[in-house]
């Protein structure tokens, strides 16, 4: 099932299957911003990522002694007992909380909570975790947003780079053959402020960016003025990938990474981990913007 939430100018959908942004359009021109999914390429078309981001190593963690096991990138993606509350035409919110049977591999009382708010062309995603617990839990959170490359006919996917909002050097790192970190890195970018697109810059999977000082990532063409501004103050990394040689490319708030090729398992120890108080909450927004 689909929620729509909208105003005069655009018109977003999300699913009530993992609260996923399925799609964000002009109604004038019926221009549609968000990858639809092709199962060719690839079946999602933003994904929620909670509480890990991509892989653990041998599919498991450990936490006080004991063995755990979550899917890749976590649970709220592809799951079906979100509660939905449409509380107004521009605005929607989904939640999920902790129960027994999660317990099993996942041990902290939580509440998660996802909304999604249109104003004028912008779209702001917000994360909230509630721990109800009375210890600490720890968890990683991000978006996996995936955009149409290229928006429009007879355009090419190098017509298209990413624009940061200021110039750097990014070094990205190498991912195992099992989505792992490791210790390699090569340099993407070098003083400039923007990364093109082409054809095989995803052969290797995932660009990710570590402690990113740029908050703004921009999707456009050389051909026209039509863009995808993606926000992420909130977040201190960022993902940047697409199945090689499909037509979108997806810009990843994250909070946190795969697991190293080389870690404990220990979850506290998990690289870029969040603790959270006992009691306590954590917040975490992005935006989408369409020009």
């Amino acid at each position: 099932m689909k929620h729509q939430i909208q105003n005069n100018n655009f018109l977003v959908e999300i699913t009530s299957k993992g609260a996923e942004l399925c799609s964000f359009k002009n109604k004038q021109s019926q221009l549609e911003y968000i990858w639809q999914g092709d199962a060719t390429h690839w079946g999602s078309t933003a994904p929620v990522l909670f509480p890990i981001i991509g892989a653990l190593k041998n599919e498991t963690y450990t936490h006080e002694g004991r063995e755990y096991s979550v899917p890749k990138h976590g649970f709220i993606r592809h799951n079906e007992n979100l509660e939905v509350e449409q509380v107004s035409s521009s605005e929607i919110r989904f939640s999920y909380s902790s129960n027994e049977g999660l317990k099993k591999s996942y041990p902290f009382d939580f509440s998660f909570f996802i909304s999604f708010l249109l104003e004028g062309n912008k779209l702001s995603v917000s994360h909230q975790v509630q721990n109800k617990g009375a210890s600490e839990m720890f968890f990683s959170l991000g978006g996996h947003p995936a955009f149409n490359c290229p928006l429009m006919p007879n355009e090419k996917y190098a017509d298209y780079c990413i624009e940061f909002d200021k110039n750097q050097t990014l070094e990205t790192t190498v991912l195992s053959e099992n989505g792992l970190l490791t210790d390699e890195q090569f340099e993407v970018i070098s003083n400039t402020d923007r990364i093109p697109l082409t054809k095989t810059i995803f052969d290797n999977d995932a660009l990710i960016f570590r402690d990113i000082k740029s908050k703004k990532a921009i999707l456009k063409s050389k051909n026209h003025t039509h863009s995808v501004v993606v926000e992420y103050s909130d977040f201190k990394d960022l993902g940047i990938w697409a199945k090689p040689k499909a037509p979108f490319v997806c810009i990843e708030p994250w909070l946190g990474v795969t697991d190293h090729e080389n870690t404990s398992g220990v979850l506290k120890e998990k690289d870029g981990i969040i603790s959270l108080p006992a009691r306590d909450k954590y917040q975490a927004d992005f935006t989408i913007e369409i020009n």
